[in-house]
């Protein structure tokens, strides 16, 4: 299996990058050490708009015009979806509690919210209320997730400690089958599609990679 090849690694506005989505223009981008969001022009590398975050922001999509952000919430880091409008903020309706109170990664179909539990191996679709509607059970611990032709594209790992990271592809029509693409050869964090390139973070060295599909 080969390693994923690069195209970018530019350095993060912000420490330790968590969270990532691209909306079609911006790559919103998530720091654990700032709680705040980050919108980034991938062109230029310039910083557009950046927001407190009400909790610690571990994964996020893009649902239309607006962001869904998993926010770790209190003393236990309790995990909860929050709603937010660029250039109007995080709002107040339309929080939803992640089951367990645990959620790392987030993506969107165009119907429904997946969450991924990073240690349980599942991806869980969840409705507007937060109801359990589908599990996909995946072979591999999750710590990046995007959704991109009908397939669920992750980050995945099987000891985080190993540094052994992989691209994994998850059929989400009838049989899911999962398939490890490449190797990732860092302890990268979240994943995001721009149409053509794949982004991820290198967390702990404060930058952000890109990488061909």
């Amino acid at each position: 299996m080969n390693d994923v090849t690069e195209a970018l690694r530019l350095p993060s506005p912000a420490p330790r990058p968590q969270a990532l989505a691209f909306d079609g223009d911006k790559l919103w981008m998530g720091s654990i050490e700032t709680d705040r969001i980050y919108a980034i022009n991938p062109r230029q590398w310039t910083l557009i708009e950046e927001d407190k975050v009400p909790g610690k922001p571990w994964g996020m999509t893009v649902v239309g015009d607006e962001l869904r952000v998993i926010c770790g919430v209190g003393e236990d880091d309790d995990r909860v979806i929050k709603r937010f409008v660029p250039g109007h903020g995080f709002k107040s309706t339309g929080t939803i509690d992640c089951p367990d109170a645990t959620g790392s990664q987030l993506s969107y179909d165009g119907s429904w919210l997946y969450l991924s539990q990073w240690y349980h191996r599942r991806i869980l679709g969840l409705d507007e209320q937060g109801n359990i509607v589908r599990q996909i059970d995946v072979p591999h611990q999750i710590c990046g997730q995007c959704y991109v032709d009908g397939n669920f594209y992750l980050v995945t790992t099987d000891d985080e400690e190993s540094g052994e990271y992989f691209l994994t592809r998850v059929s989400a029509n009838g049989e899911f089958r999962s398939e490890d693409l490449a190797r990732i050869p860092f302890a990268a964090r979240a994943l995001a599609f721009d149409g053509s390139r794949f982004w991820t973070n290198h967390r702990e060295a404060n930058q952000i990679v890109a990488f061909e599909r």
